[in-house]
Formats: structure tokens, C-alpha cells, sequence
């Protein structure tokens, strides 16, 4: 590229001139292309190991007069290609130019305002986007792709300088990270080193020390282990893999792909080695972390931080912390650990005021909300700018109106108002499944169906009123509702428990679903008017677990609870059907009802399956496999001793999953397992952990004496059984868990309340930021897990119906998983991304569409017919696609490649002739069949044709061939009409030995397979020619083919005098010929079309054969003797294939296809037809197709090509040179 001309001081160090003329200098660096020695090799080496930055272009052209010492460097390529094109500019446009002038300083002064001039003028006509990188950060991506073969679709998010241990000898190199891949590459004293690994292939990530790799970050997958290390700032490097891990196997859980965030605000201060994607990662996971720590909506995007003060009125305090301001809300975190934590919408704030200055309280900022509370903020270091982003989010909420006009003139004022109007109530129409009318609607379940009064259970009564008591006066100190300051305080009571007539409104505050709600008014009564009513695999679940949703519950023994249940499941399903619904989805949503109206309980629902317990509820339990994995990582290191019983026992992952998926509801009393969950909305999974550590420590000694796994689960299952709060007002449910373990001697009780209080002592050190990272951990093996059951489950489903082995199928499904999953990031097909779904089976669920086949047939078949390869593939993927809907799972694609490679002779043949019939024809095809039809029939009036609709026949035809059974129906109504109308009614017995024929899989034989004609023929003889031209044997085999196609003619010709076809109009005699006419003329024709395939195909390897005289001469109009002749031979060859020469009506076996593009009319008739046995027949006449077709290839060949070729194509930089090179000379 032409480059803004720079003074050179050492024009021969390390560079080697190629090229020179009396003004410029074309040179390359030593290194680089072939020989340099040793000089060069250091130099290469040197220019790897080199940041970007200071790394150069290998090609470079200078400019120097022939009396200055001074260079100066105008132009320099990436390759020889690059730079040769700048130099024929240079030579073509300026050395006439340049030796006009007289002075030196003149042509180096016009030189420089030249290239300058082409420079901007490049510039000027580049649309340069808004997320352009900088020209650093491009030139990596551009050696990335050029190093490793990658496409432009492939972006490069960073790459960190390293060393690369392969073996025990590290090689210091750069690490590439783009979106898809992580690659290395190293060049060091002449020896290459390069790595591709598909994150999607990763099943470790660890970041480790040891003395052998010092402080390295290995990278596992299933069949590599590598280990790169001497990072300059490794924790940066490692956290970004993890990013790109994580994103690797949500694709491979939901098929997300990656999509860069468009909506990022530009960086205020540009970074030069820092590209958009790397910004891209880095807001993401300030943005997970933010909505995490304040439990906010998915949606909400941070816009910035800043370390401050705010003023604790409780204790008259100010706490040092971070502000946080998004879109939405301005939050505050402690830097102590839940010392402090506030959460303000911005659709509750009234006024946002800067206050004076002073020096006990700097740069102060007071924010009130509508009901009466204000926050004041100090110590805020840019708090004008900050004010400005508040009003201007202010500005967005939906609930603000327009402000007056001096306030918008001036943003920067002391004071900024929103106006306070109430929001406008949403007036709904009287629902037909939802209304606020509703009992469920205004009240929690739990207060409808109370049994007893609360002042009948004395002193049980008074505690739940001093709980009650507690919390006002903490909402008196700390303020009520989502702007409640949350401390320590807040938890303690929390851990005491939650008051039965507060807990729906707290458990909405904690979990973030009040914000929700909050932010969707009408959302859910839109959603239940939408949903109910309709019938899915949900719905069908969801009425199944009705009723098995806390049955012991009076609530839920009549319709008013049920229809809640019903309501708020079948609306969430609908909301989310990649979730849809899910076993102990039922259960927990009882509980919610309970204590809350629906709409609540629906958004506590959201809170938990899409925040708090991310994927437990999908269709494999992903999150609660993962959080199962991180339980026993937990209890290694917390109780190891018991750990190791536990695993020898396979308790651990027995227990976990229901302990974990219905958050202890199901294996405690009712009044224990609620306070669970009231720690849980408080705290998180943490809490879960904290819990189940406890239990099991609790019963250490006993598991550790257990002998088998049932012992061990019958333990705990009384442990939790037996787990009691005595401070319930409500009655005792009978648990249904514990009647079914209860023993003769009942195990002591044990305080809920003493429970969680022993978790907190012993395990309350549990940190989230440190369970998200054994999350990440587990993820990868738990996903990667699941795709080896999903690989083995499929070829298990398929291994019996084909003829590859299980090492050769699981090899194949990989190949296919992974073309799909390549096309989702890189093709421009996205059909099969699309139309993926995981509820589906395993054999299901990775589909492909034409284009995807057609790259994996091309290298996979053992039938290459070079070009005419992809209409090879086509054709086979519209046989292959039996529901029509352009795609095709993995059955359907290992169906198709075992006919090709473990098919006798026979089911081969008959796969190649099926592939120029209906429905491997594509409807262009059949168009111009019927153009064809119409143009040989002699007589198109429908009257007196034997034909029916021509199209119409190719269409039933191809039905036929798909479902013999409609076939057979077909010719049974036309043949036996009489018949069926005197047919009496049958009895049930006839219906069901008809409905057992129908599912009975009828086996295709060839007698089913309908004839070919002539257009058809031809093009199967064009594609066997194209499939012998890669064989050894090829000449052999042309000859071969070449005499069974004149054969097969004149066996078609023959057979259209033994059809029953109409006489001909004696008006068109004068059109009709003799057959033996027209026969040499289709046999030179097909002759030519052959020799044709050959020059287009492979001209230059082997020469196209002669065919037989008889098909290469053209004819004189033979006479009568050799008519004679030529019947007798086809008569006498007819005695071998005598069952293939039937006498039937053309009009019921032809099936007429054209392609009047690729054929002469003259030589089409629209009788001549051939059938498979005769075809069959005749090629088991010539030895050398038999061995063709009987001849065993090893698919394993073709798919170790297909791995390599996967394995990312990369381009050598000396070959290229040498290659550009000679091209050049």
C-alpha cells in the first residue's frame, strides 16, 4: 500500500534490492522468500517475535535521486504480488514524467506530493465504518487470515505475544483470538510452527502454575492438550478466553451465534491495539457482572462508573464506593461487602441537584425520588459530565414528560426536575382468561385458603408479629421499596425469616422481578390472553403436572389454584419457548403462588429460570448439571474426605439435581424449605451451596460408614425430612417424602433456623465471583459432555440401517455437526441455523441445507465427477429430502453416502439411476420436460392422445417412486372401479390389517423403479463418463461405457415397437421416420456430448476414446438388408435381458424429461424408453464397469483428507513468495 513517504537513513541493512531504476528501488527484507542464510533466518525470527508495532512490511519501494544519499520510502506490500502492482504504477505513470525535470529536489518534492495526493484521494473514496480499528490492529487481522486461511467473515478480537511449549521447548510466537478460533503462530530460525484449535472443540480452559509450564494457561480439547505461557499480562489473556469459550458453547447449547453489539459508545480516548470486538467483550462482561450484583433486567446496559461517597442516614456515615449509571437505573456498591447497596430507577427520581462544594463534602450530587427519599452523593470526580448523562437517561424514561425550556437550554444547572405526573393507569378490557378481578389476581393463594385464624396459635402468632414489627422499622430506617438501602441488617433479618404477609413483596424486591414489572405494565395479561388456548408439547406437559404440583396443598385441591398454575405456566412457555416448560417448573411456581398475586408470581418465574438459575429449566438441565459439577468441586475441597466415599458411592450427582432444581422444596417439610428460598432470593446459589455443604456435614459419619448408594440416600432423605420450623404460623402440610421414608424409630428433628446458621459459620466464605468461575469451568465440561451423548446416541439410532462402523459414524457426525455449525458463523446460508432447534432428538437436531451438502459431498463421495460434482450432490440431496423442507439430518446424509461406498452392485446402480429421475430433477427440469412432451406428441389434443397431463403424470410418476403404496392405490382405482363400487362395508378387522399394511415399510424393489427416457439416459451417461475420468482404468471403462450406451439405444428402439401406442395421424406419416433413422444419429450424438465432457473436464490428462465405428461415423440411410441386421443383433441381445422387454403401454411407464437446453429436439423421442434391469443387464456384459461399481473404497481415506482440509488452510509465506515470484519472472 502506497504509505506517506518517510526519510530511510540505511536503505541495505537487512534489506536486499530486487528491482531499480534511475528513481526508485524496489527491495526485500532479508528473511523473507527463499535463501538469505543465516542473516536472513535471524531476521525472520525477528520480525515474528517483534510486537505488531514494530514489525514491517517484507516488500518495500524507496525513492532516491541519483546525487542524494537520502532515501525515502513511498510504498510497501504484504506480498510480491502486492508491491509489483505499485511498482508497474510507478513505471507506467511517473519515470517519463520524472526525467523531464531538471532539478533532483523538484522530482523528490513532485515524488512525495504524488503519492501523498494518491493517498488522500484512496482515503477520500473509502467509506470508513464507525467501528474501524486502527491500522495496527488491522494488519494483525489481515496476517491472521493470511497466515491461517481464515475469511473475512473470521474477525480477530486480540492477540497477545507468548510461547507455545510443544513438547518441552517453548516457541515464542503470537497468539491469535478471534471470534471462532485460537491460533498460533511462530517462526523461529527456519522452523514453522502453527495451531488452529475451534473453540467449539474446547473442553478445559485452566490457568495454572507448576515448575515444568511457570504460571501457563492450558488449553484442553479432546484429543491435544497445549500449554502457552510468558504472557505479559496473562489474567487480561485468560479472561478473554474465557469470554470466547463461553460464547463457543452457547452456540453449541442454543445455536447463537456471536453478533458484535452496534449500540457500544464510542471509547473516549481511542486505543491503538484494542479492536471493537475486544471492546465489544469487555462491556459484555461488565454488563453481566453489573446486572448480576443488582439482580436488573437483561436488557440493561452500563454506561459508565465512578468512585464516590454516599451519605448513610441509618448511621450517619458516609461509605466509600463505587456509582454505577445505566439506562435506567443509578446503583451503589460498598467497597466493604454488604456493608451497603442501593438500587434507584430513574423512573422514580424526582430531582437530581448539584449542591454546593465544600471541603468536608466535595463535588456533592442529591438525588430525590417521588416518594420523599433523597441520596446524597460527594467525592464525585467529573460530576458535570455525570449530571449530564443522568438527565439525558432521564430524558429517555418513558414515564418523564418534556421539560421546560431552560432546563433543556441549560443541562448543566444546579437543579434538574422531572416532572412527578402519576403514570397513566393502563385501562384493560374485561379479559377473557385474565383479570384483576380474579381472586388469584390481588392476593397470594395462601391468605384465600388459611385454615386457621392466626391469633388461635398464641405464641407462634406473637413471633410472626415481632418479624413483622422488625421490618417496619427497617423500612422506617432503610426505606421501603426498590430504593431500600440493603446492608448487613437486611440479611440478619432475612436469615431470621421473612413474614408470611411480607414475603411475596420481598421476594420480589431481592429477586429484581419488582423492576421488571415495574418496567411492562399489561405484559403478562397480554401474554395469558395470547397463550391460553393454544396446544403445544408444553401445554400437553403442563396439564400432565398439574395436578401433581403440591397436592397435600388446599390451594391446589380446587380450580381457582390450578387455573393460576395453568395461567402463569402456559405464559412463561409462550414467552420462552426455547424453555418452554420444565419438570419442577410446577413445583416452585405453586410456592410463588402462594405468596404472591400471578403477575408477581409470573415475574418471579423470569427472575429464576432467566437470572438466578440461568439454564436449569431448558431441556437438558444444562445450569443444573453445571451447578451439580461445581457441588462436587465444592465438597472436594470443603469435606474431601467424604468426597472421595461419596464418589465411589455416585451419590453427589443423585442428590444434587432435585436438591438444586426445586431449591429444596421437594425434599424438606413445606414451612422449612420456604425459608430456604427466602435466603435464596437474598443471596443466590450461594445459599443452595451453603446449605447442601451443611447437610452432608451434618451426616459425615454416617455416609462415610454407608455400604451402598441407597443407604446413603435413605440417610439424608430423613435428614431433610426431619428438618422443621417451629416458628410457622401456618399448619404442618403432610410431605409425601417423608411417609415414604419414615423409619420404626423417628430420627431426631433439626432447626431450619440452626441449618442455615451452621452454612453461614462453616461455609459462608463461598464468594459468587468465585462460583461463576468453577460455573465457567463446569460449563465446558458439561456441554462438551452432552454433544458426546449426542453423538453416541445418534449413531447408535442409525448403526443398525448402515453399513459403517461406530468409529466411522462418529467420525461422520463430527464432519457434519461441524459443517454445520461452520456455515453458521462464516456461510451465507443460515437456513440450517435457523431451523436448529435442541428439544429436538439428537438425530434431529443438527440439520444442513444444499450448500452445506454439497461441500461435504464433494469431499466425501467416492464418485467425483469433477465439475459436474455439485449437480451430482443437488441431485442427491432432493432424493435425500423426503419431507421436502431443504434440509437434511444425519441420517438421511449417512443413507446416502453408505449406498455409494457399502452397496452391492445392483443398489449402486440403482442409486445412480435414481439420481436422473423425479424427484432428483429439479421442477426447471420438469419444465422443460414438458416442453419437450409437447413438442414429440403428435397430436396434443387430449381426445385422441394416449397421454394424460404430462406434467400431472411426472408428478404422480415421482410420487410413485417415493410411496410405492400411492402407487399402488392409484393403479387399483383405475383398474377395479367396478369392483369397488359393489365392495360391501368390512368389518374392523379389514381396516386394521389395512392400517398394519400402510405402517409396514414396503422394501423398494426394482421392478417399483419407473423407465427412463432418452433425455434422462443421456445425462446418466454423461455423469458415469465424468465418473471414470479420475479412475486408473478410464480408458478401459470409456470403452465400455461407450458400447452399453449404443447397446441401450437400440435395446429402447426395439422396445417402442412392442408398445401398444396409438396410431399415428396419417397427416403427420410425413414427420415419422423409421427408428433405425434416427438411432446412429442419437448414438454420434451422444458420442459428441461425451467427447465434450471430456475437453471441459479433464482435456489435458487424457484423451476422450474413440466410440464404436458404428456410433462415431454418420450413417447413410441404411437399407433394408441392414435394417435387417441391426434388428436381428438387438433381437438376438434381447434373449439376454428377455424379462427387461416387456409389452406394455408407453403412456403408464414412461415418465417424459427433457432438457431441451443440453439436447437437439431433432434427436429426442418421446417414446423411447429404457428400464433399470435392462440397463443392469447390460452393464454386467462389460468387465471393466463391474469391477468398477463391485470395487471397495475406505471412506476413512476421504474423511482424514476432509479433517486436514477442516484444519484450517493456511499459506505459507516463502512458498508464497516463490510461487508470486515465478510468476513475476
Amino acid at each position: 500500500m502506497w504509505i506517506i513517504p518517510e526519510e530511510v537513513l540505511l536503505a541495505n541493512a537487512l534489506w536486499v534490492s530486487e528491482r531499480a531504476n534511475p528513481f526508485f528501488i524496489l527491495q526485500r527484507r532479508k528473511g523473507h522468500g527463499k535463501g538469505g542464510g543465516i542473516t536472513g533466518l535471524l531476521v525472520g525470527t525477528l520480525d515474528v517475535v517483534l510486537d505488531s508495532s514494530a514489525r514491517v512490511a517484507p516488500y518495500r519501494i524507496l525513492h532516491q535521486t541519483q546525487d542524494s544519499q537520502i532515501y525515502w520510502s513511498i510504498a510497501c506490500g504484504s506480498s510480491r504480488k502486492e508491491i509489483t502492482e505499485h511498482w508497474d504504477w510507478l513505471e507506467a505513470n511517473l519515470l517519463q514524467t520524472l526525467s523531464i525535470f531538471d532539478n533532483e529536489e523538484d522530482i523528490t518534492t513532485f515524488v512525495k506530493g504524488k503519492i501523498q495526493g494518491i493517498i488522500a484521494e484512496e482515503n477520500k473514496n473509502k467509506e470508513v465504518p464507525e467501528d474501524e480499528d486502527c491500522g495496527k490492529f488491522r494488519e494483525a487481522e489481515l496476517k491472521m487470515r493470511k497466515l491461517f486461511g481464515m475469511p473475512d467473515e473470521e474477525k480477530l478480537v486480540n492477540y497477545y505475544s507468548c510461547s507455545y511449549w510443544k513438547g518441552r521447548v517453548p516457541r515464542q510466537g503470537w497468539v491469535y483470538l478471534s471470534v471462532n478460533h485460537l491460533c498460533f503462530y511462530s517462526f523461529l530460525l527456519g522452523k514453522e510452527v502453527t495451531l488452529v484449535i475451534q473453540w467449539t472443540d474446547v473442553t478445559q480452559l485452566e490457568k495454572n502454575a507448576t515448575l515444568l509450564f511457570p504460571e501457563s494457561i492450558r488449553v484442553s480439547t479432546r484429543d491435544t492438550e497445549d500449554f502457552f505461557s510468558m504472557f505479559l499480562n496473562i489474567n487480561e489473556t485468560f479472561k478473554l478466553m474465557e469470554q470466547l469459550a463461553n460464547i463457543a458453547m452457547r452456540q453449541l447449547l442454543d445455536n447463537e451465534a456471536f453478533s458484535a453489539d452496534r449500540s457500544l459508545p464510542k471509547p473516549r480516548k481511542a486505543h491503538k491495539n484494542i479492536s471493537t470486538l475486544k471492546r465489544d467483550l469487555d462491556a459484555r462482561a461488565k454488563n453481566e457482572s453489573y446486572r448480576a450484583t443488582f439482580r436488573l433486567p437483561q436488557s440493561e446496559k452500563l454506561d459508565g462508573h465512578t468512585d464516590c461517597t454516599l451519605w448513610t442516614p441509618f448511621n450517619k456515615m458516609h461509605i466509600v464506593g463505587q456509582m454505577f449509571v445505566s439506562n435506567n437505573y443509578i446503583c451503589f456498591s460498598s467497597k466493604g461487602e454488604d456493608l451497603c447497596h442501593l438500587i434507584i430507577p430513574l423512573r422514580e427520581v424526582s430531582v437530581v441537584e448539584k449542591a454546593d462544594s465544600s471541603s468536608v463534602l466535595p463535588s456533592p450530587l442529591s438525588i430525590s425520588t417521588k416518594n420523599k427519599m433523597t441520596f446524597l452523593f460527594a467525592n464525585l470526580k467529573d460530576r458535570d459530565f455525570l449530571v449530564q448523562r443522568i438527565s439525558d437517561f432521564l430524558q429517555r424514561t418513558p414515564d418523564k414528560q418534556q421539560h421546560n425550556s431552560k432546563e433543556q437550554q441549560d443541562p448543566s444547572s444546579p437543579v434538574f426536575t422531572a416532572s412527578s405526573s402519576p403514570c397513566s393507569s393502563l385501562e384493560r378490557q374485561p379479559a377473557q382468561y385474565y383479570s384483576p378481578d380474579l381472586a388469584t389476581a390481588n392476593q397470594g393463594l395462601l391468605s384465600i385458603f388459611k385454615r386457621d385464624a392466626p391469633e388461635e396459635l398464641g405464641p407462634k402468632a406473637a413471633k410472626e408479629k415481632m418479624k413483622e414489627e422488625s421490618w417496619n422499622i427497617h423500612f422506617f430506617e432503610f426505606g421501603r421499596g426498590v430504593c431500600m438501602y440493603r446492608t448487613s441488617r437486611t440479611r440478619d433479618l432475612v436469615l431470621n425469616g421473612i413474614p408470611e404477609s411480607l414475603r411475596g413483596e420481598l421476594w420480589l424486591l431481592f429477586s429484581g422481578g419488582l423492576n421488571d414489572m415495574a418496567m411492562n405494565p399489561g405484559y403478562y395479561a397480554d401474554l395469558v390472553e395470547q397463550s391460553m388456548g393454544r396446544c403445544t408439547l408444553a401445554t400437553e406437559e403442563i396439564e400432565r403436572d398439574l395436578h401433581r404440583s403440591m397436592p397435600e396443598h388446599r390451594a391446589f385441591q380446587n380450580e381457582m389454584g390450578i387455573a393460576a398454575l395453568r395461567r402463569v405456566l402456559t405464559a412463561y412457555a409462550y414467552r420462552n419457548p426455547g424453555i418452554g416448560y420444565c419438570q419442577a417448573m410446577n413445583i416452585v411456581t405453586s410456592v410463588l403462588l402462594l405468596y404472591c398475586t400471578e403477575e408477581e408470581a409470573f415475574w418471579l418465574l423470569v427472575a429464576l429460570c432467566e437470572r438466578m438459575l440461568p439454564d436449569y429449566y431448558n431441556t437438558r438441565v444444562v445450569g443444573a448439571l453445571v451447578d451439580q459439577g461445581v457441588f462436587e468441586e465444592l465438597t472436594r475441597a470443603c469435606l474431601p474426605l467424604l468426597y472421595e466415599r461419596m464418589q465411589e458411592l455416585g451419590v453427589i450427582s443423585t442428590i444434587s439435581l432435585s436438591w438444586f432444581l426445586t431449591l429444596f422444596l421437594s425434599v424438606m417439610p413445606f414451612e422449612s424449605a420456604v425459608l430456604v428460598v427466602d435466603c435464596f432470593f437474598y443471596e443466590g446459589i450461594k445459599l443452595i451451596f451453603q446449605v447442601s455443604l451443611a447437610v452432608l456435614h451434618a451426616n459425615m459419619d454416617q455416609l462415610l460408614g454407608c455400604s451402598d448408594e441407597g443407604e446413603a440416600m435413605t440417610i439424608l432423605g430423613r435428614y431433610l425430612d426431619n428438618v422443621v420450623n417451629k416458628q410457622t404460623v401456618s399448619p404442618p402440610i403432610p410431605h409425601l417424602h417423608a411417609l415414604l421414608t419414615s423409619g420404626d424409630e423417628p430420627p431426631p428433628e433439626i432447626d431450619v433456623f440452626e441449618l442455615i446458621k451452621t452454612s453461614y459459620e462453616k461455609f459462608g466464605s463461598l464468594r459468587s465471583d468465585v462460583i461463576e468461575q468453577m460455573r465457567f469451568k463446569q460449563r465446558l465440561k458439561v456441554i462438551q459432555s452432552l454433544e458426546d451423548t449426542a453423538k453416541r446416541s445418534v449413531v447408535r439410532s442409525i448403526m443398525t440401517d448402515s453399513a459403517f462402523t461406530i468409529e466411522e459414524l462418529e467420525e461422520l457426525y463430527v464432519l457434519f455437526k461441524a459443517q454445520h455449525i461452520m456455515t453458521c458463523y462464516w456461510g451465507s446460508s443460515s437456513s440450517a441455523s435457523e431451523h436448529h432447534d435442541p428439544s429436538l432428538p439428537y438425530l434431529e437436531q443438527y440439520r444442513i441445507d444444499l450448500g452445506q451438502f454439497s461441500q461435504l459431498f464433494g469431499a466425501l463421495t467416492p464418485w467425483g465427477c469433477g465439475v459436474h460434482t455439485p449437480v451430482l450432490a443437488a441431485r442427491l440431496f432432493r432424493l435425500l429430502d423426503h419431507n421436502k423442507d431443504s434440509l437434511i439430518n444425519f441420517k438421511e446424509f449417512v443413507t446416502g453416502l453408505s449406498g455409494m461406498y457399502h452397496g452391492d452392485l445392483t443398489e449402486k446402480l440403482k442409486m445412480l439411476y435414481k439420481l436422473h429421475l423425479p424427484p432428483a430433477l429439479c421442477p426447471e427440469e420438469a419444465e422443460s420436460a414438458l416442453e419437450a412432451t409437447q413438442y414429440f406428441t403428435d397430436d396434443p389434443s387430449p381426445q385422441e392422445t394416449p397421454f394424460i397431463s404430462d406434467l400431472d403424470f411426472l408428478l404422480q410418476e415421482g410420487s410413485s417412486a417415493t410411496n410405492p403404496l400411492a402407487a399402488e392405490a392409484r393403479d387399483g382405482t383405475r383398474n377395479d372401479n367396478i369392483q369397488k363400487k359393489e365392495e360391501k362395508v368390512q368389518d374392523y378387522r379389514y381396516y386394521l390389517r389395512m392400517w398394519a399394511k400402510e405402517k409396514e415399510q414396503k422394501k423398494e424393489t426394482i421392478k417399483d423403479l419407473p423407465k427412463m427416457n432418452q433425455e434422462q439416459f443421456i445425462e446418466l451417461c454423461k455423469t458415469l463418463y465424468n465418473m471414470f475420468s479420475q479412475d486408473p482404468s478410464e480408458q478401459e471403462l470409456y470403452h465400455s461405457i461407450a458400447t452399453v450406451a449404443s447397446l441401450l439405444l437400440r435395446i429402447g428402439e426395439v422396445g417402442k415397437k412392442f408398445t401398444n401406442h396409438t396410431p399415428k395421424k396419417p397427416e403427420n406419416n410425413d414427420r415419422t421416420q423409421p427408428a433405425s433413422l434416427e438411432l446412429p444419429t442419437l448414438e454420434k450424438e451422444l458420442s459428441t456430448s461425451m467427447q465434450e465432457e471430456s475437453k471441459g473436464g479433464n482435456s489435458d490428462k487424457v484423451q476422450a476414446p474413440e466410440v464404436p465405428v458404428e456410433l462415431s461415423e454418420s450413417p447413410q440411410p441404411p437399407t433394408s438388408d441392414e435394417e435387417a441386421k441391426d434388428e436381428t443383433s438387438v433381437s438376438s441381445f434381447s434373449i439376454v435381458s428377455a424379462s427387461s422387454l416387456q409389452c406394455e403401454d408407453i403412456a403408464e411407464d414412461t415418465v417424459l424429461i427433457g432438457c431441451g437446453e443440453q439436447q437437439t429436439c431433432s434427436t429426442l423421442d418421446a417414446d423411447w424408453s429404457i428400464s433399470f434391469e435392462q440397463i443392469l443387464a447390460s452393464i454386467l456384459t462389460e468387465t471393466p464397469l463391474v469391477d468398477f461399481f463391485e470395487k471397495r473404497k475406505d471412506i476413512r481415506i476421504k474423511i482424514a483428507d476432509c479433517k486436514s482440509q477442516r484444519t484450517i488452510e493456511r499459506q505459507v509465506s516463502s512458498s508464497s513468495d516463490c510461487e508470486l515470484s515465478l510468476l513475476s519472472g
